[in-house]
């Protein structure tokens, strides 16, 4: 694979994208461990996690972030609040010597140890699992969030240095760490908040996309490690292949905020949910549980469509027809998820003679 890179603002040649099925994520965390086990274990990277689920509604990591501006306005960047470090809260340490072994643990419980600089009043999953409305129509549904590795990312246009910027071959956003110099300005640009800062070695880092896994076949391992086969993966212009027909064929896969104007290559095939109950308990079927207006103000009136498609396909199949579409979220084997990106890591050949030819060959 060449190592040709695009600047702000130009064109990939092909474009990675994923879409993941909000009706079967289960906020079970195994995507957001699996990335945080594999890229974030160094120095300085303790409250950062690429891949993170919200529980929505929610306030998410960094706290408030959908309020925190950023994306494009007519064309042109908008700058936004820079996440603070308090903001993103996570990367605790905690009270062991003092629960464990100082002879308190009928006493003290277990809880993050001040630092005095606010991080442990927020962290990722600080609001897991608490939802809105009323009982007996409350409601949550989880979102997985990562970088959306943007069609337009105005991270890149924002950064005075070029450490940002977007891989010629896959539309991959990438990051360049000897050339940034800390300025931060891509999170004060990026809408979705999620590339963080790493305090001690001074460089802004995010989610790559587990390219060095896709180099090799390989589909990322938040995707590959989820147990409900809903995270998709591959390439936007592949016409027989699942991620174009769900985002661009059967309109069921739709961005996040795409009105921040930076094209957004993570999809998501928006919530269903119960119906409503009146006072009494019986069926409400005429108001969703989840109300349209804020799935609205998440994914854009094309939820709508989206869902009236879902619930339309669903009806066939309850009637005794069939739905490609529903045959395509099931998900009956596994492969399907992934397109090109089906190969089992654990069969690669991580001898150093390997690895080294491997890397001649991308270069």
């Amino acid at each position: 694979m060449s190592t040709e890179v695009m600047r702000a603002g130009s064109g990939a040649m092909r474009q990675i994208a994923m879409v993941f099925d909000l009706n079967k994520c289960m906020g079970c965390q195994a995507c957001s461990v699996g990335c945080k086990v594999l890229w974030t274990q160094e120095e300085g990277e303790e409250h950062q996690w690429w891949m993170s689920v919200n529980t929505q509604p929610g306030q998410g990591a960094p706290k408030g972030w959908e309020d925190m501006g950023g994306g494009l306005s007519g064309g042109h960047p908008v700058p936004g609040h820079q996440p603070s470090r308090a903001e993103f809260g996570g990367g605790w340490d905690f009270n062991y010597q003092e629960v464990f072994y100082g002879g308190k643990g009928s006493s003290v419980h277990l809880k993050p140890t001040e630092k005095g600089d606010g991080t442990t009043q927020w962290g990722m999953n600080w609001d897991e699992d608490q939802g809105a409305g009323e009982y007996p129509n409350s409601y949550y549904f989880y979102l997985p969030r990562l970088c959306n590795h943007c069609t337009r990312p105005v991270c890149a246009e924002a950064c005075p240095t070029g450490a940002m910027y977007k891989r010629h071959e896959d539309g991959i956003v990438l990051r360049d760490e000897d050339v940034c110099q800390g300025s931060r300005f891509c999170m004060e640009a990026c809408p979705y908040k999620k590339i963080y800062f790493n305090y001690a070695r001074n460089v802004a880092q995010h989610c790559i996309m587990c390219f060095p896994r896709l180099e090799e076949g390989v589909a990322p391992a938040c995707a590959r490690q989820c147990p409900g086969r809903l995270a998709f993966v591959g390439y936007l212009d592949d016409t027989d292949g699942p991620i174009h027909k769900l985002v661009n064929e059967w309109g069921v896969a739709i961005p996040l905020h795409a009105e921040y104007g930076t094209g957004p290559n993570i999809f998501y095939v928006p919530p269903l949910a119960p119906y409503r109950l009146h006072e009494d308990l019986s069926i409400d079927y005429d108001t969703p549980r989840i109300p349209d207006a804020y799935l609205e103000s998440l994914f854009g009136p094309k939820v709508h469509p989206a869902l009236a498609k879902l619930k339309s396909e669903l009806e066939v199949v309850r009637s005794g027809g069939s739905s490609a579409i529903l045959d395509t979220l099931i998900v009956y084997n596994w492969a399907d998820l992934f397109g090109p990106f089906t190969t089992d890591p654990a069969t690669l050949d991580r001898s150093p003679q390997s690895v080294a030819v491997r890397l001649t060959q991308k270069t």
